[in-house]
């Protein structure tokens, strides 16, 4: 990942036409903060570097009300940057700020590393505790990836995931699913478990025919600034087929930053490039989209509006 240094990041490109929606990003990793970690808690897999300046909160804020990407939803997906989202997502809304709702889980990646040190059912629990903010909206992301861990993790990452759609089930949350080379077990485990009501496959990666199968479900597909990389066809046709009613954007930022701007880090105001992309891919204009998603990201996360 290249520096997350205040100014390496792109310039801000033309605001969209209609007010756009980042339903997934890290805003914990873009501002280089992490909290305490417990004693025994394994080290987060990302930390900042100790010569970098991070750019503020307000840096991603402003950023985005420029790009016209008006709602933002951070996820806290291991243990440190879920107990800073929910701070942080609830200190935006006592001072008057609506921009922000909140997830958290535990990555899929952290499971087998928490289950070693004896903290699965521990960080479980406090996940949970986490997630019943007024304004944490969202149990995620959660799932399975296969890439990244060995097979002697996969157990662990399948128990994690049966625990958090019960979670997602139990407090009316949206569940979203990080899901990377482990499409038929999430949709086997999905079925046996019996997904929420409101399940999001967060930076959809499969192809149409995957997203056929989860249109029938009901499942909504959000999709990433990978969908305008060169190389991603692939993903290009599913999200081509993607009933308008299950379409969601996101950024994972700082990941998956859009081209042009591949291998820098991104915010949520890069949520624009992809909003234009898949106005082409599905040949509309990128207002249809914009409107199409915040329809969409309201109906299943609830009202941005402070009560």
């Amino acid at each position: 990942m290249a520096s997350r240094a205040a100014g390496t990041y792109p310039e801000v490109p033309p605001p969209l036409s209609a007010p756009g929606v980042d339903t997934h990003c890290h805003l914990d990793i873009g501002v280089g903060a992490r909290g305490p970690i417990k004693d025994g808690e394994p080290a987060p897999e990302v930390e900042p570097e100790a010569d970098e300046t991070f750019p503020p909160l307000s840096f991603f804020h402003d950023t985005a009300m420029a790009a016209n990407i008006t709602r933002i939803v951070q996820i806290g997906c291991e243990m440190a940057a879920a107990r800073w989202t929910a701070e942080v997502v609830a200190a935006e809304a006592a001072a008057g700020r609506d921009w922000l709702l909140g997830g958290v889980a535990i990555h899929p990646n952290e499971a087998p590393r928490l289950a070693a040190a004896g903290l699965l059912e521990e960080s479980l629990t406090e996940i949970e505790q986490l997630a019943q903010g007024e304004r944490m909206r969202v149990v995620g992301e959660t799932g399975l990836d296969y890439y990244r861990t060995a097979d002697d993790g996969v157990a662990d990452q399948q128990e994690s995931f049966r625990a958090h759609i019960e979670m997602a089930k139990r407090l009316d949350k949206v569940l979203e699913i990080h899901d990377r080379e482990a499409h038929d077990d999430v949709l086997r485990i999905l079925a046996e478990e019996g997904a929420p009501e409101k399940t999001v496959f967060h930076c959809f990666s499969g192809d149409a025919e995957m997203a056929r199968i989860c249109a029938e479900r009901g499942y909504y597909m959000s999709f990433a600034g990978n969908v305008t990389f060169k190389r991603s066809d692939d993903l290009r046709h599913a999200a081509a087929v993607v009933p308008d009613e299950l379409l969601l954007t996101e950024t994972d930022a700082p990941f998956l930053t859009p081209h042009p701007h591949r291998g820098k880090p991104g915010g949520p105001y890069l949520t624009v490039l992809t909003v234009r992309m898949l106005a082409e891919v599905r040949g509309v204009n990128e207002a249809r989209i914009a409107e199409m998603t915040t329809a969409n990201a309201e109906r299943i996360f609830g009202s941005w509006a402070l009560s």
